[in-house]
């Protein structure tokens, strides 16, 4: 049997996210399937979408106003003669849409642009006289003001979604803007959670005086629903190595396994010694972060445990795992950092780099150096004027704290204090 690495693999934050998105680079997701327009936000797509025609089909007016000629308007104001009015909808015919010298046409937004227009000029800065058919216009345009040429958003044939895209409001409305009422995704993964030690008991039993509810397996599942998984919940193990072990191989049936609990360096932290009896590759075995510095990231031979979701003709040499810390606020932490990747790699998702944004302390902080700490925190003001701030908390622990913020203030290990007015990293919840 295999033992636990000798020595812990404890890397730097950046070290350890590399080592998870080269793995997740690798790996191939499983089977995939059709749903229907409506059912498939959050989804992964399978297939890439293409243009069925050029978008826009024609010139488009992007304002409701006057298609002209812009050298008629060289002298200001001009008077030109109405030749009609085009509406969205319908095309009126060829012949009807030719614009001549001296000549308007009053048209709405959306509406195709008469041949020999080269701009439209915004009913704003127009006067009409119903009596001789004619408008003033106050205002000159430039060749191609407030006019969409024809293909300008899209050829026909060319890319709009590819293949490994998760689908949005945005991008739903785009398919759907090509007449794709059906689209094929990716089968969503299936990730088992095991929580694990005797001091958890369910969300509806009465924990004893030193025990308390098992509030990981809940937040863990709406992660991995979020990140395009589907959860697989998996009884609370016991602090004992036997069920533990028959538990995590149950785990490794799914395509990918989360651990909460048991990676810390305590007596009765089982999970590192069960997975090296099971001959687990430990790629890592902690990340200089706070919350969530003993994270676990290994994999097994794939001989260990099958897949019930992946395909025959998909298969895979390894199982990835995860050992989160048990603590709530690190498990929330840890997912986001490390387990997110693997997770949206399974699910077909392309890979994306970790991008943080910006905004202005609003109190001072100070920390000891030699971590890189994701703080729960608070952004807060109206518009430009953003101010980020930490939430006063207890610890990693501290599930209410963590309820209060919307993001985290990332704090590099080399910096001790940073004062109220700095710029400073967050990571969006």
């Amino acid at each position: 049997m295999a033992a636990p690495p000798a020595q812990a693999l404890v890397l730097s934050f950046e070290d350890a996210r590399s080592i998870v998105e080269e793995h997740a680079s690798r790996i191939t997701p499983g089977g995939n399937e059709v749903v229907d327009l409506l059912h498939a936000s959050g989804r992964i797509l399978a297939e890439p979408i293409t243009a069925d025609r050029d978008i826009p089909p024609f010139p488009r007016s992007t304002r409701d106003g006057y298609a002209v000629r812009s050298v008629d308007l060289t002298k200001l104001p001009a008077r030109l003669t109405v030749a009609g009015e085009i509406k969205a909808g319908p095309r009126p015919s060829p012949v009807a849409l030719v614009l001549n010298s001296g000549q308007a046409f009053s048209i709405m937004t959306g509406a195709p642009v008469p041949q020999g227009a080269d701009a439209v000029v915004m009913v704003e800065y127009t006067a009409l006289s119903v009596q001789n058919d004619s408008v003033e216009i106050t205002k000159g345009v430039q060749a191609g003001e407030n006019i969409v040429a024809q293909a300008a958003e899209a050829k026909s044939g060319s890319l709009l979604l590819d293949r490994g895209e998760q689908l949005d409001h945005a991008t739903i409305a785009l398919a759907a803007s090509v007449g794709k009422s059906r689209l094929r995704v990716f089968v969503r993964p299936r990730v088992a959670v095991l929580t694990t030690g005797d001091e958890i008991v369910d969300v509806d039993g009465r924990p004893g005086p030193t025990q308390i509810r098992n509030s990981n397996t809940y937040s863990l599942a709406a992660q991995i629903q979020e990140a395009g998984g589907e959860a697989v919940l998996l009884p609370i193990a016991p602090d004992e190595p036997h069920q533990l072990r028959r538990l995590i191989e149950e785990g490794l049936r799914s395509d990918l396994l989360i651990m909460t609990g048991g990676v810390s360096m305590g007596r009765y932290d089982l999970v590192e010694q069960v997975l090296g009896e099971m001959n687990a590759e430990f790629l890592f075995t902690g990340a200089k972060i706070q919350p969530g510095r003993p994270v676990v990231f290994g994999r097994v031979p794939s001989a260990r445990a099958t897949s019930v979701s992946a395909p025959a003709s998909a298969p895979s040499s390894h199982k990835y795992f995860f050992g989160l810390p048990g603590n709530p606020v690190s498990t929330m932490v840890t997912f986001e950092l490390f387990a997110r990747p693997i997770l949206e790699a399974l699910a077909g998702m392309s890979p994306h780099p970790l991008v943080f944004v910006h905004a202005r302390l609003k109190s001072e902080i100070r920390v000891k150096t030699g971590l890189r700490r994701f703080l729960p925190a608070v952004l807060s003001g109206q518009y430009e004027n953003s101010q980020v701030e930490l939430v006063p908390w207890q610890g990693s622990g501290d599930i209410a704290a963590r309820s209060r913020a919307n993001c985290y203030i990332v704090i590099p290990p080399d910096r001790e204090q940073i004062s109220a007015g700095d710029w400073v990293a967050i990571m969006l919840r």
